[in-house]
């Protein structure tokens, strides 16, 4: 039986990379899909695609900054298929790099409003509506980076994928009693166009230097990542709430 039957599931950043692939991966185990991202173009791509494999997609552009945003995801998920059951919060941003002193207000504001504020925004509606239900599902897109490890020049990403851990236990402390499961998820080095673009004419070396860092020697495969984030999502986690659960290859743990 399909592992997310019945259930009907938001899912942001899902025009590539880690969100893309989890659409394309719930639609198959049996959800209903309202996606988002900023492009347009590729979420109408995403949408036929699920359409055209028998799934349900329902689409809407935007920035997840914007509480609107959040607020029009959940009603659209309630209109179009009657509730939601789960959210995977996947959008996010590296956000401007360098060291802390070089680093503008702005360009702090940008990445923790894009990494953490969106998610306080997100859960802010999409809470309610699982409540409504009996529960659900939160499941979070935080870092090993300011968990596990710590990065030159990475102190607002950093700051803001910490705070989501924090938010998660909060959360899940908060809305365990009413059936809310709420989990984070921390990836590793992933083979994403926005890692591609992070990194624009990485000499060979640069690449196998991020691999080496992995216990497995590699970067992780966007669907290896969606593949985590379900498990977060189904019932197979049903006594899974306030963890910080890393899909990250063994970045945290390798010395070698």
């Amino acid at each position: 039986m399909p592992r997310l039957e019945g259930k009907i599931a938001i899912i942001t950043g899902a025009s590539s990379g880690i969100g893309r692939a989890a659409a394309a991966l719930f639609a198959r185990e049996g959800a209903k899909l309202v996606i988002t991202a900023r492009r347009e173009r590729e979420l109408e791509q995403l949408a036929r695609e699920i359409e055209n494999a028998g799934g349900g997609a329902a689409m809407l552009a935007g920035d997840i900054r914007d509480e609107a945003l959040n607020e029009a995801l959940v009603d659209l998920a309630v209109r179009r298929f009657g509730g939601l059951d789960i959210a995977f919060n996947n959008a996010g941003t590296v956000g401007a790099m360098g060291e802390l002193p070089s680093l503008t207000v702005e360009d702090w504001r940008e990445t923790l409003d894009t990494n953490l504020t969106s998610a306080f925004l997100a859960a802010k509606h999409q809470i309610p509506a699982m409540v409504a239900l009996g529960g659900g599902s939160l499941v979070f897109t935080s870092s090993f980076v300011g968990h596990t490890a710590g990065f030159p020049g990475t102190t607002a990403y950093a700051a803001s994928k910490a705070g989501l851990i924090g938010l998660t236990q909060s959360l899940a402390v908060e809305f365990g009693a009413r059936g809310v499961r709420v989990n984070a998820l921390l990836p590793g080095g992933t083979d994403t166009p926005s890692n591609h673009a992070n990194l624009p004419g990485a000499a060979p070396e640069t690449r196998s230097f991020i691999e080496g860092l992995h216990a497995l020697k590699r970067m992780g495969r966007p669907e290896e990542i969606a593949e985590a984030a379900l498990y977060l999502a189904s019932d197979a986690a049903s006594f899974v709430t306030g963890a910080a659960l890393l899909a990250d290859g063994g970045v945290s743990i390798n010395r070698t």
